[in-house]
């Protein structure tokens, strides 16, 4: 049963000091994070000087592929649900002595998105709010024309057997509040029904994916 909000800022406050090095561990079983990240912040295809709104931000292990396209000139904001993580995240931003990224303590599903933005990211995030198409939906109508939402996170692929298979990785996923009916969320459709040019690329044999639109 999926965890509620409470549980799931328990969970993440446990985590957040140890996230980056457990999230790392995926590595051991094929889960490429990183590069369905990279992957993820290409397709936004953002442009020097643009403002990109980061949901679920976490510790912000996104920030530094952000950095490397938008520049000094371009805009950050990072959405985060967790305080815990947020100061990872904080942490990171010192160290890294960046001065155009910004945090936000808040709920995605109460988040109001800044107007004509370059570029919304969520990268495995978005499936544990429960109001995912909500948040699509807005952050379409913020975007600047032409400009992308992408999402990338986990389903279940349509191949014979797969649902079995996904039972054996909950294991591995619950640790990080992730359970089997969370599967039943379908972030990559909202893309579809509030985008155009929505495309899906499959990543880890279906079990993760990539989605973008435009607005």
């Amino acid at each position: 049963m999926a965890l509620d909000q409470q549980t799931i800022v328990r969970v993440y406050r446990r985590r957040a000091p140890r996230y980056d090095f457990t999230a790392n561990l995926y590595y051991l079983i094929g889960f490429r994070l990183g590069a369905y990240r990279r992957a993820a912040v290409a397709q936004l295809a953002l442009q020097p000087g643009d403002t990109v709104v980061d949901v679920g931000c976490g510790t912000g292990l996104n920030f530094r592929l952000l950095e490397r396209v938008v520049g000094p000139t371009g805009r950050i904001i990072g959405v985060d649900l967790t305080d815990a993580m947020l100061a990872q995240a904080q942490r990171r931003i010192e160290r890294e002595g960046w001065r155009n990224v910004d945090l936000v303590a808040c709920d995605a599903a109460r988040y109001e998105f800044p107007g004509r933005v370059g570029g919304i990211l969520s990268t495995f995030a978005l499936m544990l709010v429960p109001e995912y198409e909500s948040v699509i939906e807005r952050g379409a109508r913020a975007l600047a024309p032409g400009r992308r939402w992408v999402v990338a996170d986990l389903k279940v692929p349509e191949w014979p057997g797969a649902r079995v298979c996904a039972r054996a990785l909950v294991p591995f996923c619950r640790p990080f509040a992730v359970t089997l009916d969370l599967t039943e969320r379908r972030p990559w459709e909202s893309i579809a029904r509030h985008m155009r040019n929505a495309t899906v690329s499959p990543r880890f044999f279906g079990f993760a994916y990539v989605a973008t639109g435009e607005a």
